[in-house]
């Protein structure tokens, strides 16, 4: 059976709007017949995938953009400098050779320079394919055709390996190469408030410094006014990693072990940036529950169907919501070999029920041992 890491975590956010929707209000989603605050799973998934730009080598995340073109020119000059004349050609060339749409310059209006070739959607490669096609480009730059040279020594293969660490997490999809597709070994939810909570709006008004305020105006001192809408909640987040899929993705235990590390490390200290310098709402986890086991793996959003009802606070409550919720599932339908928390002191004693207590390092530590057979 598939190995499978799940990460349960609830965390309070005060006012903010860190995941907007197309009206710039905070998202919102009802469950158990209450509206409660939402943060999408996209959203946290960038965060972390920030997360890593700052804990991993460059050489282990990757790239998305519809520009990639340019990143794998520049490495071809890097390697080669007098190919620079010919190095976005020769970069275009290197992706249509690996099976990926050719990039086109996007649409100018007239009397302007064409810019840079572009894909049609975004791509995700890591920084180790970027370069191996860089190197493949100018391995055949003296070749008069250098795109069927190209194909010719299996170029797309370079893009089915040497694959970054959030690739191999957050997979990737190519609508016109799917064999190109790498399927994702980690599924996050959308995170939701144990609570019911509505978005509130704050009326602002900016000061113009340069009026007079003892002008005989209306506005004498207000440049604008508006509002911006904010909502505050305690969140159930969840996650869970196939470590089966994850460990095929990046053909190493080493790799393997590297990503279970970052991902549960991000998962507790990112936090998606919407409005960020408006409400300074940055904050961590309260409790963090990892579990490790064999079989398909369960959300215990069931906890919070019901919503919590305040009682000095919501925290209390909803760890001892989750725990019980924890101990019912497990009891019923299937208990993980390991069972992982870390928490603020004053909820250890209400987790002591269902988890084994551990420091973030110890945490990281042994989940990583207990999910590649290392324990």
């Amino acid at each position: 059976m598939t190995t499978y890491i799940e990460f349960h975590a609830l965390q309070t956010v005060p006012p903010s709007n860190i995941n907007r929707d197309d009206s710039g209000a905070p998202k919102t989603a009802v469950y158990g017949g209450a509206t409660r605050s939402r943060v999408s799973s996209q959203s946290w998934k960038r965060a972390i995938r920030e997360d890593f730009n700052e804990t991993l080598d460059p050489l282990e995340v990757g790239t998305r953009s519809r520009m990639i073109v340019g990143s794998i020119a520049t490495a071809i000059e890097e390697r080669r400098p007098d190919l620079s004349d010919r190095a976005q050609d020769l970069a275009v060339a290197a992706m249509e050779a690996a099976g990926f749409k050719r990039p086109v310059p996007k649409t100018r209006r007239k009397g302007e320079s064409e810019g840079q070739p572009e894909t049609g959607y975004l791509v995700f490669l890591s920084q180790r394919q970027i370069e191996s096609l860089a190197e493949a480009a100018v391995a055949v730059s003296d070749e008069a055709d250098p795109l069927n040279a190209m194909k010719a020594a299996k170029v797309k293969q370079l893009v089915d390996a040497d694959h970054s660490i959030d690739i191999a997490l957050f997979g990737r999809m190519i609508a016109d190469s799917s064999d190109l597709n790498v399927d994702a070994a980690c599924q996050v939810a959308h995170a939701i408030s144990v609570h019911e909570a509505t978005p509130e709006y704050d009326f602002y008004t900016a000061v113009d410094d340069a009026k007079d305020r003892n002008e005989d105006e209306e506005d004498a001192g207000a440049g604008m006014m508006g509002t911006v809408a904010y909502i505050s909640s305690t969140l159930y987040r969840y996650a869970a990693i196939n470590v089966d899929q994850l460990s095929e993705n990046l053909g190493s235990a080493e790799a393997t072990n590297r990503a279970i590390e970052a991902f549960l490390r991000s998962f507790v200290v990112s936090m998606p940036s919407g409005k960020q310098t408006t409400f300074a709402n940055g904050t961590r986890p309260d409790v963090v529950l990892v579990t490790v086991g064999k079989g398909q793996p369960a959300s215990l959003v069931g906890a919070f169907e019901a919503p919590v009802k305040a009682r000095e606070g919501y925290m209390g409550p909803a760890v001892e919501r989750l725990a019980e919720h924890a101990k019912d599932v497990f009891s019923t339908w299937r208990t993980p070999e390991k069972i992982f928390a870390t928490a603020l002191p004053a909820y250890r004693a209400t987790l002591a029920t269902v988890a084994e207590a551990r420091t973030l390092d110890e945490l990281v530590a042994d989940t990583v041992a207990a999910a590649t057979g290392q324990a």
